[in-house]
Parts: structure tokens; sequence; C-alpha cells
């Protein structure tokens, strides 16, 4: 049992310059934990709710200062001097003290950073790493660490929308570690970037996760291009280094439509365009290629791919268990991108976690593209002994934080990378 002794918590700015909170919690045994929470910028209109000020004179009303003041009243009285057995507990009496849904009344975003905290704060009281804490939350073993997918281009809301599709990502196949995997995918950006200033005359600016975000004419530039960057850098695509691509499909999607490459397409024609980049490219895995409410064609798309691909909902699902039910029940999607705080609590994330494992789904734990420099999620991505972890590109702090994470724990407990499998390798 623990006894919460402290909640406090702090407006903080994120990799985006926009506020989010972080919470520290102290324990009566003198143990201390502190987590700060990120935010998205491609949201499905399923996840839970942040508490944001909305006062449009500071920070355009995206301030946290409301979250802090929950932290710091609401919550510290309805939680410090209370014993709890452990996280699960303390995050069920956070459910409780919300009371909605979709964290409404509370905050996905205050929620979760007490939720964080104090497993922080169990942790180092019991004196785990926070990867084997975050294991025993679902009694899983630790065996392997999770395979990187690495933003390498971006588009849509990470870049501005010069081109539909949100990122292409790369997957080092032939890594045998998260040293190899980091050196493999600098050798591919060095040379993509490189492509960029001589075909687009510019220098390497880079998206909210840090992808190059040259002015590309269409979805197809984008790919073509990070094929050719994997064979300037020596490697062999598909063989070697392999493409994942999230398309996030809801956020050009309107009326029935998809307006994607100069083209509108409605569901079935959209289905046939995926397949195409998938029999043109070295696709292993495409996240929200239709938008969250259109189950036919997610259903369609996957009976057509015939387990080439992982097909990996994101907006779909937004780490809801009765999302994922739904989805499993109608064969729409295979693979599970968890971010925490579109549910708001562990409890709930584990809960999505464990349906999608019963399901024989692969997981993939995901970063938002409002970071901070805390590195919790890639302790989380190795204790859930999650396949894929998708943090972002190899520049800006807040996405090194936690590739170093990944470095220190392959370093400290000999573990190996994961195993993509076979699934949709093609040369």
């Amino acid at each position: 049992m623990s006894r919460i002794d402290r909640l406090d918590g702090l407006e903080i700015l994120d990799s985006r310059g926009r506020p989010t909170i972080r919470v520290t919690c102290a324990l009566a045994g003198g143990a201390t934990g502190t987590a700060s929470v990120p935010s998205g910028a491609s949201t499905g209109t399923a996840e839970a709710l942040e508490r944001r000020d909305g006062d449009a004179r500071r920070y355009a009303g995206l301030g946290c200062r409301r979250a802090v003041g929950l932290v710091r009243g609401e919550i510290r009285q309805g939680l410090v001097g209370r014993e709890l057995e452990d996280g699960p507990a303390l995050d069920r009496a956070l459910i409780a003290l919300d009371g909605t849904t979709n964290k409404s009344r509370l905050g996905a975003n205050t929620l979760l950073g007490v939720s964080l905290a104090f497993a922080r704060a169990q942790a180092a009281e019991r004196r785990l790493p926070l990867y084997q804490y975050f294991a025993e939350l679902i009694d899983r073993p630790v065996t392997s660490i999770p395979r990187p997918m690495i933003n390498l281009f971006s588009g849509g809301k990470h870049a501005g929308g010069q081109v539909e599709i949100q990122d292409v990502l790369v997957v080092p196949l032939a890594a045998r570690s998260v040293d190899d995997a980091l050196a493999t995918t600098f050798d591919v950006y060095r040379a993509a970037a490189e492509l960029s200033a001589t075909r687009y005359g510019m220098r390497a600016l880079t998206a909210d996760e840090g992808g190059l975000a040259p002015p590309f004419g269409n979805p197809d530039e984008m790919l073509s291009l990070t094929v050719e960057s994997i064979r300037r850098a020596g490697r062999e695509p598909g063989v070697d280094v392999a493409l994942a691509v999230d398309v996030a499909s809801t956020h050009f999607h309107s009326h029935g439509r998809y307006c994607v490459g100069g083209r509108e397409l409605d569901g079935a024609g959209m289905v046939a365009l995926i397949l195409e980049w998938i029999d043109r490219y070295p696709i292993v895995s495409v996240e929200d290629p239709l938008a969250e409410e259109d189950w036919p064609h997610w259903r369609e798309l996957r009976r057509r791919a015939d387990a080439r691909v992982r097909i990996l909902g994101d907006d779909l699902l937004c780490t809801r268990p009765d999302r994922i039910r739904q989805a499993v029940e109608s064969q729409a999607a295979d693979a599970l991108l968890l971010k925490v705080n579109q549910v708001g609590t562990l409890l709930e994330a584990a809960d999505a976690c464990r349906a999608a494992r019963a399901a024989g789904w692969s997981v993939t734990v995901s970063a938002r593209s409002g970071e901070t420099e805390d590195d919790w999620l890639a302790d989380l991505a190795v204790g859930w002994s999650a396949d894929h972890i998708k943090v972002g590109s190899i520049t800006q702090s807040e996405r090194l934080a936690k590739y170093n994470r990944m470095l220190e724990i392959e370093a400290e407990t000999g573990l190996e990378l994961r195993e993509w499998g076979d699934g949709g390798m093609r040369g």
C-alpha cells in the first residue's frame, strides 16, 4: 500500500510551444515521481478531452492553469492521505472523481499526469526500473525492445498540409539493436536531406515530429523520395529498410470523399489508392488509411490487403477498448496505435493493450506531435512488450529523450529488438 502525501502541478510548454501539464506526486514513504503529459495535433473525435483554459487572451485559449488548479485542488483533496494498493487503484479513483465517459470534467491531460507521476513514485518506492513497474501492471514479462518506426518525411497537420498524407516513416528491418536502428536511420535521414536540398532547393526544415517537409507535389513524390533515400544510404528498400505510412485520412475526408493528390475519391477509390501504394512501394504498415468512421472501407482494405501489411488504427480506435472490440469483430484492422493520453489513465490504456493482444494484433506505442523531454514512453513501450515504438524523427530533444532512454535500457538489459515478422516484406 502507498499513501499519497503531496500532489502538485505546473504548467509547462510542449515541443510546439503550447502549454501542457507536469505533475509531481510524493508518497508518505519519501518516494517522489514527476511526469509530463504530451498533446496531439492530429486527434480523433473519440479521444478523451483535455482540460484547457479557453482564455483567448493567453496562449490562444490553450493554457493549462485550470488543469494545474484541479491537481492542486479537487484531485489533491480527493487523494492525499489515501492508502492505495497500486496504480490501477489510483486510476479507478481518478475515473470516479471525473465521473464522465470522456474525461471532460477534469481532463485527460490532468488525470494522465497524476496517473504517470504516481507510477513513477511507486516504481521509485519499490526500487524498480520504470519499465519493470509497467510490465507488472499488465502481468507480462519484459522480453525484447520494440522496433522503432522513425519519421522521415511529414505532411498533413504535422507540416502545414503541403501534401495530404501525414508521415512516411522508415522501419529498419535488418537492424539487430536500437543502436543499429538509429545509425541506419541517420544514414537515410542524411540522404533524404541531401536529396531535398537538390530536388527542392531547401535546407532541412522539419515538421512537428522532426520529419523533413519539402514541398512535395503529391504523396507519390513523398513515397518515391523515401525509397530513393534508402538506396542513396546504401540500403536495400524492403530488405534492410521498409516504409510505414501514416495516412491520417480523416483530415482530408469530407462528406464521403477523400481529396488527395489532386484527386477526389470515394471510399472504394481510396482503398484502391492504398493498394496501389502497397504494390509499388516496400510498405509494411499503413496507419489510418481510411477516415475514422468509414468502417466498411476499413474492412474492404484489410480483406484485399490480405495480410501483406499491418493495418494500424489510430483515429479509428483512439486507444479505446470498445472501439478495438468493434474493429476486431468487423475485421477492420489488425494493429493498435497506443497513445495513453487518448484515454487518460494507464489503467484504461492497459485494458486497450490487452484487448488488442487478445485478438492477436500487434501493438505500436506512440508519442504525440506535442511532446516533452520526459522519457516515460520508452519505458512504457518496453514494459508493455510493444512490437513497435513510434516517437518521431532522430532530431529534436523531445524525440531523442525517448531514443536515448531506449539505448539505456538496451545497455542495461541486453534485450534484443523485437522481430518485425515476414508480413508485408518485399523488395
